[in-house]
C-alpha cells in the first residue's frame, strides 16, 4: 500500500484493473482485504481492457 493515504483508492483501482486485465486470480484473503480497503472508495471505478 502507498504511504500516502490519499493515494489508496487510486492504488486499489490500478491494482484491481491490472489483475483483471491479465486474468490474475486472487485468493480469498486478498479479495477480502481489497474489498475492506475499497469500502471508502465510493467515487472510484475500475476500468480495464482484457489483454489479448
Amino acid at each position: 500500500m502507498p504511504p500516502a493515504e490519499s493515494a489508496t483508492c487510486t492504488y486499489l483501482v490500478d491494482w484491481t484493473a491490472t489483475e483483471l486485465r491479465w486474468n490474475v486470480s486472487t485468493d480469498e484473503a486478498e479479495q477480502t482485504a481489497l474489498l475492506d480497503l475499497a469500502e471508502r472508495c465510493t467515487e472510484s471505478t475500475v476500468e480495464y481492457e482484457p489483454a489479448t
